[in-house]
């Protein structure tokens, strides 16, 4: 995706018709260990360290309380569906922007199905009670305990029960996502716990994670749900816990949620400010140019634009201009998204580090940026850029020095002094000085240039790879590039 100043999206190109109400406020569940002892419970859990809100917090530190409340808001999205079950293999399910600046979710997940715990987003991994009340885990996590909220209800008016905690675990293991199948089988044992706790035994899962994995996974209504045509696609609604129901369904073209007036959950700590929206519809278009048409005449409300060029050129029409269309760059406070072409290492071609970083040199993103995307992206440094995770610019402390001693010279000298940046072209396209270090650097792997044929000099074959993409964007990259 494109966003202003980053090669992967970190703020997102939003034009807005109208005035949206509040945050669109789909929040689902994430994942995120703090210890506690099992018996004991906490309201939180983090995967390092502490949960940053303390037990009988009142809301999340980015949420608006005083949000109103009603309207209704129309997406478009680029697709279709045959699908509402998003949990299966089977199938296309609904999509649409679900969380803040989440573009891709289902529109299932958290907010008609919910999991046991919620996500804070404004912190690295941590989970805080939603259907569960409290969560327990050992020190070495080979354990986790969740204790479900008495009030925790689905949209049926049945409540919720450890009976379903246990019937989604071995669905979703069994017959869910290959996520679901691979996470879920970790556990040794699930049992319940009195009245309503569910413990699960990690024992021999050797996967710290684990306990907040479980923590985000979907709890469906065993009463409402036959296991045997749960792999089956279906436009049946899902009956879940959450805050929006399933309204009127145009299969392949639009799905309609509404807001349950009955929610167990909206005075929550996790919800207050969210869900707002009394009907959120998501229709679907099939073509790009459709998809953007249909903003420009009103059919829908709110637009993620991911392409440059018609960030800059495309968004000069009468709404615009008279102010009923606002077109604003948000930034999303959140690690960038990475958007690059990956080396696939199993292959011989691509084992030694030097020809890695010779075809690293010959990608002049410098030309790329300014002619295809108007200078709009910043350059990817490193993995979790833009946040405190980053390695760029930082030289390796003491214990990480540590780590690394018994292996000397797997990391170079300029990663560990934190001096390390990508190469940066002259953006001519023609940087005669990048391709003089990128063939220093074939030829100390081996490589001859031959005329204008690059061959390996021990066995004499032509250095070739392929580059698979995904989309035309990506064809149009791939092809400059070679």
């Amino acid at each position: 995706m494109a966003t202003p100043r980053n090669t992967s999206p970190a703020s997102w190109h939003f034009a807005v018709l109208g005035l949206i109400a509040s945050v669109l406020g789909v929040f689902l569940g994430a994942n995120d260990i703090s210890v506690a002892r099992a018996e004991e419970g906490r309201h939180a859990i983090a995967m390092h360290g502490e949960p940053a809100l303390p037990a009988g917090f009142t809301e999340l530190r980015y949420a608006n309380p005083a949000a109103p409340k009603g309207g209704r808001l129309v997406q478009g999205w680029l697709g279709t569906f045959d699908s509402l079950n998003p949990f299966i293999v089977k199938g296309l399910f609904a999509q649409g922007m679900r969380a803040p600046l989440v573009s891709g979710s289902n529109v299932i997940s958290g907010t008609v199905v919910e999991s046991l715990m919620a996500r804070g987003y404004d912190e690295p991994f941590t989970l805080y009670g939603l259907l569960a009340r409290s969560v327990a885990t050992d020190a070495a996590r080979s354990t986790v305990t969740f204790t479900l909220d008495p009030a925790a209800r689905f949209s049926d008016g049945k409540p919720v029960t450890p009976a379903d905690i246990l019937f989604s675990w071995q669905l979703l293991r069994d017959k869910g996502r290959p996520n679901h199948r691979f996470y879920y089988a970790k556990v040794a044992k699930a049992e319940t716990i009195g009245e309503r706790a569910v413990r699960f035994d990690l024992a021999g899962s050797n996967d710290r994670e684990l306990p907040l994995i479980l923590g985000l996974m979907p709890v469906l209504p065993k009463h409402a749900v036959n296991a045997d045509s749960f792999e089956d696609t279906s436009f049946a609604p899902m009956i879940g816990s959450g805050p929006y129901t399933v309204g009127k369904v145009d299969p392949g073209k639009s799905v309609t949620l509404v807001r349950d007036p009955n929610y167990w959950g909206r005075d929550l700590a996790i919800n207050r400010g969210f869900w707002n929206f009394d009907e959120i519809r998501f229709d679907y278009y099939r073509d790009a140019n459709s998809h953007l048409e249909a903003f420009k005449r009103g059919l829908y409300d709110v637009r993620n634009e991911d392409d440059p060029t018609r960030w800059q050129t495309a968004y000069d029409f009468p709404a615009v201009r008279d102010g009923r269309v606002i077109k604003e760059a948000l930034p999303a406070g959140l690690p960038k998204a990475s958007s690059f072409f990956v080396f696939n290492t199993r292959r011989e071609v691509f084992s030694d580090i030097r020809v890695r970083e010779a075809i690293s040199l010959l990608f002049d993103f410098e030309w790329v940026n300014h002619s295809y995307f108007f200078d709009l992206y910043r350059r990817t440094t490193s993995y979790f850029d833009g946040s405190a995770l980053s390695s760029h610019g930082r030289p390796a402390d003491q214990r990480e020095r540590a780590l690394l001693a018994a292996f000397p010279d797997s990391v170079r000298a300029d990663v560990l002094d934190g001096s390390w940046s990508p190469p940066v072209s002259d953006g001519s396209g023609r940087d005669r000085s990048t391709l003089k270090r990128a063939l220093e650097l074939f030829t100390a792997a081996g490589y001859e240039l031959h005329g204008t044929e690059l061959t390996d000099g021990r066995s004499g074959r032509p250095f070739t790879f392929e580059i698979l993409v995904a989309t035309r964007d990506g064809e149009r990259l791939a092809l400059q590039f070679a």
